[in-house]
C-alpha cells in the first residue's frame, strides 16, 4: 500500500485539486448559473499563492485561506456585474474572465514571471491538510444539498420565477453561488501551486473549464458526490491509457461522447435511476403500500417547502 502511495502521489494530489476545481463549476450549476469563473479564481490563486510563498514566506494554510478569501471577494464583484445575465451569455462573461486572467499572467512581466512562470514555492503543506480541507468542503457541501437548504437550492435552480414568488431572494442565491465558487477555486489553485512549487501561464486557462465540466458532468452535476468521482475518473484515465500509445486522446474523446449521450444526468444519476428501479422490482403489495403513501410524501414536502418560505419572509 505505500508503495502504491509513493508511487502515485502526484495523480492522489491532483485528484484532490481536481476535486475542488470541479466543485467550484458545480455549486453555481446547482443553483442554475452557468458560471466558469471558478477557474478564473483558480489562476489568480494560485499565481497569488505563488507570489505569496515566495516573496513573503506565509505559512502555507495562511496562504490558502487569504486565496480563497480574496477570490471569494472577486468573484461576487464579477457576480455582481454580470448578475443580469443567464444561460450561454452568463458563461461567455467568465469564460471571458478567465481568458483575461490567463493574459494577464502572461504578460505580467517579473510579478507573474511572464510566459515562464514562477518557480520555488516551496513550502510544507502535507497531504494531512490537503485531505482536511477537502473533507471540510465535502461536509459542508453535503449539508447544503439536504433539508431546508437543499429544498430551497433546487427550488431555485428548477424554477427561479416560482422560487420568487414563494419569497425565496433568488439573487442572494445567485450571488452566494458566485462566493462559494471563487473561494472553492481560489483554495484548488492555491493548493495545486504549493504542492507543485511553481505555476505557469499552461497550468490555467480554458482547458480546466473543458476538464472541470467534464468531470462534473460524467460524474454527476447536481451533487458533490459527482464532482468526486469525475475528479478520479479524468485524473487518473489519462495514465491508464498511456497503454494505447498514440490512440490515446481518440479513446479519451470517444469515453466522454458515450457518457454524455448514453448517461445524461452521470453515474450518480445513473445509480439513482438504478436504485429506484431495483425498489420497484419488490412484491406487489410493498409497492402497493409505497404507492398508497407517496401522495402523503410529497405532500410534506411541499408543507416544507411552504413552511420554510414563511419561515423566511418572517426573517
Amino acid at each position: 500500500m505505500t508503495n502504491f502511495y509513493d508511487a502515485n502521489l502526484v495523480l492522489i494530489q491532483s485528484t484532490f485539486v481536481g476535486l475542488l476545481m470541479a466543485l467550484s463549476i458545480q455549486v453555481p450549476l446547482r443553483m442554475g448559473v452557468f458560471s466558469f469563473s471558478g477557474i478564473g479564481c483558480y489562476g489568480v490563486a494560485a499565481y497569488g499563492a505563488a507570489i505569496l510563498t515566495i516573496r513573503y514566506e506565509t505559512d502555507p494554510l495562511v496562504t490558502i485561506l487569504l486565496s480563497a478569501l480574496v477570490c471569494g471577494v472577486l468573484n461576487l464583484l464579477l457576480g455582481m456585474m454580470v448578475n443580469r445575465l443567464g444561460g450561454l451569455y452568463l458563461g461567455m462573461a467568465t469564460v471571458a474572465f478567465d481568458m483575461i486572467v490567463s493574459v494577464v499572467a502572461t504578460n505580467g512581466g517579473d510579478l507573474t514571471g511572464g510566459p515562464t512562470g514562477l518557480f520555488g514555492a516551496i513550502t510544507d503543506i502535507t497531504m494531512t491538510q490537503v485531505v482536511v480541507i477537502c473533507g471540510v468542503v465535502v461536509v459542508a457541501l453535503a449539508l447544503t444539498e439536504r433539508g431546508r437548504l437543499g429544498r430551497r437550492v433546487d427550488t431555485v435552480r428548477e424554477d427561479p420565477e416560482l422560487a420568487a414568488a414563494m419569497g425565496i431572494r433568488v439573487r442572494d442565491y445567485r450571488l452566494a453561488s458566485f462566493v462559494v465558487s471563487g473561494v472553492l477555486g481560489g483554495a484548488a489553485g492555491a493548493v495545486n501551486s504549493l504542492l507543485r512549487s511553481t505555476v505557469s501561464p499552461t497550468d490555467i486557462g480554458f482547458s480546466l473549464v473543458v476538464l472541470a465540466l467534464t468531470m462534473i458532468i460524467i460524474g454527476g452535476a447536481r451533487s458533490w458526490l459527482g464532482a468526486l468521482i469525475g475528479a478520479v475518473i479524468f485524473t487518473w484515465l489519462p495514465s491508464v491509457l498511456e497503454v494505447v500509445g498514440q490512440w490515446q486522446t481518440i479513446i479519451y474523446g470517444v469515453i466522454v461522447a458515450l457518457a454524455a449521450v448514453y448517461v445524461p444526468r452521470g453515474l450518480v444519476g445513473l445509480a439513482t435511476d438504478g436504485w429506484r428501479r431495483l425498489r420497484r422490482r419488490q412484491p406487489a403489495d410493498t409497492v402497493a403500500v409505497a404507492d398508497d403513501t407517496t401522495p402523503d410524501r410529497e405532500l410534506a414536502a411541499l408543507e416544507n417547502l411552504a413552511q420554510d418560505t414563511s419561515m423566511g419572509r418572517t426573517s
